[in-house]
């Protein structure tokens, strides 16, 4: 079993916010490709990333696919496809081996 978290962005790369309509598509998306997803949305989290001289501040939540396999090349395609649609650098997803007890 693996836990699959995308760390999604809740505004473009150009600081414009990405309506709620559009975040509530991609987790309903990835509930129903993968029989469920939990999407962390109390408070948005504030992510600080330091380019050259300057401090980077990103809104984010989290949003958490537990998948049997994991298709490394479906997930790649799918941060590049959130990069291009989100006008973002990177968006990190990462992916951890788990059990369930």
């Amino acid at each position: 079993m693996n836990v699959v978290e995308v760390f999604l962005p809740l505004d473009t790369g150009r600081g414009e916010p990405i309506p709620l309509e559009t975040i509530e598509g991609l987790v309903a998306g990835l509930s129903d490709r993968f029989g469920g997803a939990t999407a962390y949305t109390r408070e948005p989290a504030l992510g600080l990333w330091r380019r050259a001289t300057t401090i980077e501040r990103d809104r984010i939540i989290v949003v958490e696919v537990m998948v049997e396999q994991l298709d490394e090349q479906w997930w790649s395609d799918y941060r590049q496809r959130l990069e291009r649609e989100f006008s973002q650098e990177r968006v990190l997803i990462r992916a951890t081996v788990c059990r369930t007890i």
